[in-house]
C-alpha cells in the first residue's frame, strides 16, 4: 500500500525521491493498484508536474513523454494503424485514459501487444539518473538501469504490422507477432504471449529465413496457455500475414 505520497515540482526533485528506497514513479496509477502490489509498502512520487506527457514530431521520429497517456498516443494523427491496434488491444478505453506509456513498458509481461510491436519498432528509452542513457526495450528490460524513463522515441519512416491469436478478439494474445521494416530493408519481427518480456525474433537487412527464426525464438514458448510447436506453428503464419501486409483485425 501507499505509505506517503509526493509531488515534485521539477525533474531533479523527482530523481531525489526516486533515489530513496522503496520510492516508485506514479503515472497514472493503473499498475501500482493491482494486486501484485497490494502486500508492499512503498512511497510514490506523482510525475504530473514534469511536463512528461508530451508528443512531439521531430524530423523522423515521434517523441512520447513517458507520462503521455496510451489513449492520447493512440489518437495522435502520427501513430500508425498498427499502433492503433496494440494501444486498444493493450487495454480498454478507460484504463487507457489512465495508463502511461511508459508505466506500460516497465510493467509489461511478454502477453503486451504495445511492448511486442515497440520493440519490433526499435523504441528507444531516454533514463535520466545521475547522466542521461538511451537505450532499447530489450536492454532496459535485462538490465532495468536505474533512473526515470523521460520519453520514448519511435522512428516513423517505416512499415509495420501486428497480428495476434487469442481465446477472444479482447483477450491477452495467445501468440502474437509485429515487424517493423524501414526503407533501407532493416526488418525487425517480436514475438509474444508467453514469458516475462517479448522476443525479438529477427533484426536483419532482409526478411529472408523468417520462419526459421520464428521457431528458433518459439523452441522453448510452452506453458499451460500452448505448447511450443502450437506456439512455433502459429507465429509462422502470423509473421507472415505481418510481411505481406495483411490487415488489421
Amino acid at each position: 500500500m501507499i505509505t506517503a505520497y509526493h509531488r515534485p515540482q521539477d525533474l531533479q526533485e523527482a530523481l531525489t525521491l526516486l533515489a530513496r528506497p522503496n520510492t516508485l514513479p506514479l503515472g497514472g496509477g493503473t499498475k501500482l493498484n493491482t494486486p501484485a502490489y497490494q502486500n508492499q509498502d512503498f512511497e510514490v512520487a506523482d510525475l504530473q508536474a514534469l511536463g512528461l506527457n508530451h508528443l512531439h514530431k521531430k524530423e523522423n521520429t515521434l517523441e512520447i513523454g513517458a507520462a503521455a497517456p496510451l489513449e492520447v498516443l493512440r489518437q495522435n494523427s502520427h501513430s500508425s494503424a498498427a499502433l492503433k491496434q496494440a494501444l486498444r488491444l493493450e487495454a480498454p478505453l478507460n484504463l487507457r485514459n489512465a495508463a502511461t506509456v511508459a508505466g506500460t513498458l516497465a510493467a509489461c509481461d511478454g502477453r503486451s501487444p504495445l511492448a511486442v510491436l515497440m520493440l519490433a519498432l526499435d523504441a528507444k528509452l531516454t533514463i535520466i539518473s545521475e547522466q542521461t542513457s538511451v537505450v532499447g526495450l530489450a536492454e532496459y528490460w535485462a538490465l532495468r538501469p536505474a533512473g526515470l524513463i523521460t520519453r520514448i522515441d519511435l522512428p516513423l519512416n517505416i512499415t509495420c504490422a501486428y497480428q495476434q491469436v487469442a481465446r477472444t478478439p479482447a483477450d491477452v494474445p495467445i501468440v502474437c507477432a509485429a515487424l517493423a521494416q524501414w526503407k533501407g530493408g532493416r526488418t525487425r519481427l517480436a514475438l509474444g504471449g508467453w514469458d516475462k518480456f517479448p522476443t525479438l525474433a529477427l533484426d536483419g537487412t532482409e526478411a529472408d529465413g523468417l520462419a526459421e527464426a520464428v521457431r528458433s525464438a518459439c523452441h522453448e514458448s510452452g506453458d499451460a496457455w500452448a505448447s511450443a510447436d502450437y506456439r512455433a506453428n502459429v507465429a509462422v503464419t502470423l509473421a507472415g500475414r505481418c510481411l505481406a501486409g495483411y490487415p488489421e483485425e
